[in-house]
């Protein structure tokens, strides 16, 4: 039978998220409550993403009182997978966000394709403003060259 859980990325999904992708960071609060928060993701192997996290967030605290974080990434062709894994911070800082973002790590522990026959789901998109978007798209760009480049 097939099994929709792996222990590493595919090479598709890693070939999506290794240039760069939105998606979607899930946390647990200190009171067993979800927490999620938008992010920025690069995959660097099949065992291994890269994400943001901003400073003195909710999301932060929690990942770094558990170590534990999963984030959700969907392809272009509206397939979604929920990735699970254990999480290290590389640096305080990814200089080049405009603002005070943590670099982390992930160990990814599992992959869930969460995609269901005949039912495709929209990739997460966003707009930045018309007057700022050759520069946050600027930005965004070099923000994954950070992570995907970061070596210490």
């Amino acid at each position: 039978m097939f099994s929709r859980v792996k222990p590493t990325l595919s090479r598709k999904v890693a070939e999506y998220a290794s240039p760069g992708s939105p998606g979607m960071l899930l946390t647990i609060d200190s009171e067993g409550y979800p927490h999620t928060a938008f992010t920025w993701i690069v995959a660097t192997s099949l065992q291994q993403l890269r994400f943001g996290a901003d400073q003195g967030s909710t999301t932060l605290a929690n990942i770094e009182r558990s170590s534990l974080a999963s984030v959700q990434i969907i392809l272009d062709e509206g397939q979604p997978y929920l990735i699970k894994g254990r999480v290290t911070t590389l640096s305080p800082r990814i200089k080049s966000a405009p603002f005070e973002m943590a670099l982390m790590e992930m160990e990814i522990t599992e992959v869930l394709d969460q995609s269901w026959i005949g039912v495709s789901v929209r990739a997460l998109d966003y707009e930045w403003a018309p007057k700022e978007r050759e520069k946050m798209i600027e930005v965004e760009q070099a923000v994954y060259a950070e992570m995907r480049e970061w070596g210490g």
